[in-house]
């Protein structure tokens, strides 16, 4: 991430979405650079080396969907998508291509704006030495150790339980799909295997959170995945 205000790069063809974007950003000091096609969008993104890209998926000359595959061909950017399509299987579908976030059209500045602060952050982390710690709320997660406390006592959690963990920590603030989570915890062969990954979800809620039935920390992405809530 550059050392001025973040640069957001912003690929969207509707006028009013643009105009409210703008204002919202550029008080909040972002840098803005604005394009209405994906062939130009494209072009920005390679002249201007945004720090974020916001993505809408219904351009007027090529799918947001096959933009990310041709951004992820060169930059881990992170591109946050906005769109007006709600349905479980795009959101998977973008995620699954290189999206870091997706937010659903109408949505509020404030939550805009969080999940700038999540994604950047997770930018600027990813080329950092990892941390040896990870804590959220009464959450304290030792990776050098491989030790998990809740309330300053430890919990003990399986091979399994321990590598779902991890695996959410990596990402957390973001949402990881299923086919992900089951890809890096059980491996390459086990993204259809969706059970496993509710029973062992299920097993570390009951472990780390103070209400299983209504998590603080590992939060439901419905029809998606999982978000870990981000530490401090």
């Amino acid at each position: 991430m550059s050392q001025a205000s973040p640069l957001i790069l912003l690929i969207e063809d509707e006028v009013q979405m643009r105009r409210f974007l703008r204002v919202s950003l550029l008080s909040n000091g972002f840098q803005l650079v604005e394009a209405e096609t994906a062939q130009d969008g494209l072009a920005q993104a390679a002249t201007r080396t945004p720090d974020l890209i916001l993505l809408d998926l219904g351009l007027p000359d090529q799918d947001g969907l096959a933009v990310t595959k041709r951004l992820r061909e060169w930059t881990t950017t992170p591109i946050i998508v906005i769109s007006a399509r709600e349905t479980e299987d795009t959101k998977i579908e973008a995620l699954d291509a290189g999206v870091d976030d997706f937010l659903t059209k109408p949505f509020g500045v404030g939550e805009l704006l969080a999940r700038i602060r999540v994604a950047l952050r997770h930018a600027a982390s990813a080329g950092a030495a990892p941390k040896a710690q990870f804590s959220v709320g009464d959450v304290v997660v030792d990776l050098g150790r491989r030790q998990v406390s809740v309330s300053g006592r430890e919990v003990h959690l399986t091979p399994i339980e321990y590598k779902l963990l991890t695996a959410l920590i990596k990402h957390a603030g973001q949402v990881v799909t299923h086919r992900q989570l089951l890809r890096e915890v059980w491996g390459p062969n086990s993204s259809e295997q969706t059970q496993y990954l509710r029973v062992y979800m299920g097993q570390l809620r009951h472990k780390l959170e103070e209400n299983p039935g209504r998590p603080q920390y590992l939060v439901t992405e419905p029809g998606v995945g999982y978000r870990l809530k981000e530490g401090g």
